[in-house]
């Protein structure tokens, strides 16, 4: 997922820099998987599901998942992926941004399910700006640094070296459970 989000962030500048003068909100992403749940390990909490396209994929539930106990080996497993990213140019002499939080809320449905969100923040600098091939490259807070090619040019020729720009991306996981056959 997080190869998409910085895919989202590089996308940022397939819209004129001018649209960004305030926020500009990139088109969300959304994304549903399903499988079937094949195997069960309580004591570590990890969930392995047989996707649809056969192939296998474990993941852990973390100790806020409460209803963990209630899955069944056989359960059908949906989970839709949501991702959002909004970008704002700074003003000069504006505060730097770096936060970020997550919540996990649980399902009030018979079956085990729930959402599990985070968003980060941060202020991102222009360190590089390559209009031959074109390209950007940025970088923020505890060494994060990212370079993209960009497709509009022109979006290029409306920012510079040292532009500061605020990076808000939020993914969100709503996850539902039906019984087994």
């Amino acid at each position: 997922m997080k190869r998409f989000v910085v895919g989202m962030i590089a996308a940022v500048f397939l819209v004129p820099m001018a649209a960004m003068a305030q926020v500009k909100t990139i088109t969300p992403q959304q994304r549903t998987e399903t499988g079937t749940i094949e195997a069960i390990e309580a004591s570590t909490r990890t969930v392995t599901l047989k996707k649809a396209d056969g192939t296998y994929v474990t993941t852990v539930a973390g100790a806020d998942i409460k209803r963990f106990a209630e899955l069944k080996i056989g359960d059908k497993v949906t989970a839709k992926f949501y991702e959002n990213v909004i970008v704002r140019l700074k003003a000069p002499g504006e505060p730097d941004v770096n936060t970020g939080g997550k919540a996990t809320t649980q399902s009030d449905a018979v079956l085990p399910g729930g959402t599990r969100a985070k968003q980060r923040t941060i202020t991102a600098t222009i360190t590089a700006i390559d209009p031959k091939l074109p390209s950007i490259t940025f970088s923020g807070p505890n060494g994060w640094k990212y370079t993209s090619r960009v497709q509009d040019k022109e979006a290029l020729a409306k920012v510079k070296v040292g532009d500061r720009v605020d990076i808000v991306w939020t993914e969100a996981v709503l996850v539902s459970v039906e019984p087994g056959k």
